[in-house]
């Protein structure tokens, strides 16, 4: 853990004149802001300041503008590479308090909101409409914490990630101005297109206050289902033939034996601890029965050994909530454990292949590890699990990662799929984008200058 410096007294009393009560330094509240879901070493901010309108966050960005002081943006602290840590030092400042749902066009099918609401609380809040917000990264993250990482989730094969379904964003910049990138137009060819540049920077580039999202009518009909394999090869080759073929899955999740196991003894179920998949369709009653019928067909093919269907909502959520808990579950396969998470996305051809030859590393290495993922877009995560204190862990769980980004490199693939960057995969973004990570340190400096934006992550300065 860094050590915070005391807050420059010309610094302090400015957010103080500004925030009141809204500006804390207490030890309790910057060491939960100092942390995430990462292994990472904690790194509390000097600060914590609360804003509740885009017009406030211009405010602070020019106080601390004018110290030189680092500004980390916050939502609920769900990030997996270290994106909220204060590498630094400086001034966190909490989105939380900015959660109003500002404008929702039903007719239009999308919706303005601060960037503090939570994927749940605005499909609460239009449910009485009949739309809803597909981008499902599991956590109950931000939206604008999932713009800023480009979250995607357990809809994203069917309905995109956060790249596809953010249409327009207010950002307060590094020299304090507020601008939106674009209209609320479904297309445009106005310009840069700086929705884009903004989504996934982390907040290296400025500051995401509002975001207007595009919303789905809700399906008539929504049948999910899990079925076990005898192997991962399997379960994998049934979805990547399904989508070859264009039957349309909602969702789809891969989930090894030992996954399904922490599920089990976390959740309180009873799935078969085996290769599996978890499964959602949408669309007309019709439509979906043909679904069914067509993947089923498919599922046999590839040795499935049963179904379990959930069409009624409330059966449906404690499914999806299983795989949801996947992460808490499986920490608690190595008490006092933390997960170094792998991110890798591959075109689903080498899907198959790359899964096949990283359980070969898992059943070697010293460690619990389990396998899951969103293969109908090639992507999948690995839980390293690691004690925080031990270097002989970090340095097995880092040569794991090394190999499998190299893995996914060598099959025209990614190092994060949905993560993100963070301080943890600098590295490994230089390696597969090469000189083009020079062109984002460019225009980080072009922006940024003072480098007071979230630095240490995403590009090296």
């Amino acid at each position: 853990m860094n050590h915070p410096r005391q807050l420059e007294t010309g610094l302090h009393d400015e957010l103080r004149a500004l925030l009141g009560d809204r500006l804390t330094t207490s030890r309790g509240v910057r060491e939960h802001h100092g942390k995430d879901e990462s292994y990472y070493p904690y790194a509390p901010p000097d600060a914590v300041v609360y804003a509740q309108t885009t017009e406030e966050v211009r405010d602070i960005v020019n106080i601390c503008r004018r110290h030189k002081t680092p500004m980390i943006p916050f939502g609920v602290g769900t990030s997996l590479e270290g994106h909220i840590l204060a590498i630094k030092g400086g001034v966190c400042i909490d989105m939380s308090q900015m959660n109003k749902v500002l404008a929702v066009h039903a007719e239009d099918l999308d919706c303005t909101v601060q960037a503090g609401v939570t994927r749940k609380q605005l499909n609460n809040e239009i449910r009485h409409t009949g739309l809803f917000f597909p981008v499902d990264p599991g956590a109950d993250a931000t939206l604008g914490g999932m713009a800023s990482t480009r979250a995607s989730g357990t809809n994203a094969v069917r309905y995109g990630t956060m790249r596809e379904n953010t249409l327009s964003l207010t950002v307060v910049t590094p020299d304090g101005r507020i601008i939106k990138t674009a209209t609320r137009s479904r297309k445009s060819a106005a310009g840069y297109d700086l929705t884009r540049l903004f989504v996934g920077a982390e907040g290296t580039l400025g500051i995401i206050t509002e975001v207007t999202v595009r919303l789905y009518a809700v399906p008539q009909a929504i049948s999910a289902a899990i079925c076990s394999f005898k192997d991962m090869a399997g379960a994998v080759a049934t979805v990547i033939q399904t989508l070859q073929t264009g039957i349309p899955i909602a969702r789809s999740e891969a989930m090894c034996g030992l996954a399904m196991k922490a599920i089990n003894a976390y959740s309180k179920t009873t799935y078969k601890e085996q290769p599996t998949l978890f499964l959602e369709f949408h669309g007309t009653d019709a439509g979906v029965k043909e679904q069914i019928e067509m993947f089923q067909e498919i599922a046999a093919e590839h040795g499935c050994e049963g179904f379990e269907w959930a069409t009624r909502p409330e059966d449906r959520n404690r499914l999806w909530s299983a795989r949801h808990e996947a992460y808490f579950a499986g920490l608690q396969l190595k008490h006092g454990a933390r997960a170094v998470s792998t991110d890798v996305c591959v075109p689903i051809s080498r899907l198959t292949e790359c899964m096949i030859e990283t359980a070969g590393d898992i059943a070697a290495a010293t460690m619990p590890i389990p396998m899951f993922g969103h293969v109908g877009d090639g992507n999948f995560h690995c839980m390293i699990l690691v004690m925080p204190d031990s270097q002989a862990d970090l340095d097995e769980a880092k040569a794991f990662n090394d190999r499998l980004v190299n893995r996914a490199l060598a099959m025209e693939g990614t190092c994060t799929g949905e993560h993100g960057i963070g301080s943890g995969k600098i590295k490994s973004l230089q390696k597969e984008l090469g000189e083009a990570v020079d062109l984002m340190s460019a225009l980080k400096r072009t922006f940024d200058p003072d480098n007071l934006m979230n630095p240490g992550k995403v590009v090296p300065l």
